[in-house]
């Protein structure tokens, strides 16, 4: 392969070789490290605002997650990495409620939320999901598709003022307010996906693959606004993304996964300059 021929994958940059699947999983279990809880916590300033604690969960009676632990401070952002099948989408799951957890718990703010459902978890405990596949309705305006994320509010008027305000805050949706959402750009559904999960006012986002399928200007776009979620309103955000080095460059903390366990622990700036991170995720 050409020196200069792009790849697209865990990250983006340019190598001479490409290894599958299978490779990366092998190569990245032989750098496991010990990851112990309390390495877990130093990383999360010692807070355990939101904690999974020896989780085993997955879907039917197969085990995706194997006593994975998990802890991350009000405010701060955390991604997770790893190849395909190791376990990141089911991390989000299993927060969320979308899986079969056989063992462990979920715990937000001291409050154990591992039972309840997805609906109790995003109007009780402030929990949102932005999924990763395009989830807007097409034939809705924009408008209508922001209301829909306040589907569990008390009455319509709150919803209504709520998707008012993210309208102010962003001029893109705005502008097109009235507009069914599939006129929008791949960029601007990404927006709307983001802001739907606003109305309810989360304390918590779990984002699944925000970059996946958008041109490199939407996807500058797409960190800009968590950056801002993060850090002037203050969201604690779970981000699985492909594009590992945008993903890190984003978060304070990054975990490696594998096979349901985490392998590899650090900040987000570390795993960037780690060696054997960059080989197998990076493109370097």
């Amino acid at each position: 392969m050409s020196k200069d021929k792009k790849i697209r994958g865990y990250g983006e940059g340019k190598a001479d070789t490409i290894i599958s699947v299978d490779e990366v999983v092998e190569k990245t279990s032989e750098i496991k490290t010990e990851v112990s809880q309390d390495d877990l916590l130093k990383l999360s300033n010692n807070s355990k605002f939101l904690e999974i604690k020896n989780l085993v969960a997955g879907y039917g009676k197969m085990e995706i997650l194997h006593n994975f632990n998990l802890f991350c401070d009000k405010a701060q952002s955390l991604c997770l990495i790893g190849p395909n099948g190791a376990g990141k989408s089911t991390v989000l799951h299993s927060i969320y409620g979308f899986t079969n957890i056989f063992s462990g718990d979920v715990i937000i703010d001291n409050n154990n939320v591992t039972d309840l459902s997805p609906a109790e978890k995003l109007k009780n405990s402030g929990v949102a999901y932005i999924l990763q596949d395009n989830s807007v309705f097409p034939d809705m305006t924009v408008e209508e598709n922001l209301l829909m994320g306040g589907f569990i509010k008390d009455n319509n008027e709150q919803s209504q003022q709520a998707a008012n305000e993210v309208l102010k805050k962003y001029t893109r949706l705005s502008e097109r307010r009235n507009q069914k959402a599939k006129v929008l750009s791949g960029g601007e559904r990404r927006l709307l996906e983001i802001s739907r999960a606003l109305i309810m006012n989360p304390e918590i986002l779990l984002v699944d693959e925000p970059s996946i399928g958008l041109e490199p200007k939407y996807i500058d776009m797409v960190f800009e606004i968590l950056t801002d979620l993060q850090k002037n309103e203050k969201k604690t955000i779970i981000l699985v993304e492909q594009n590992a080095k945008k993903g890190l460059e984003f978060s304070d903390i990054g975990y490696v996964l594998v096979s349901g366990q985490t392998a590899i622990a650090g900040k987000g700036d570390e795993l960037l300059n780690n060696p054997d991170v960059g080989r197998l995720f990076l493109g370097g």
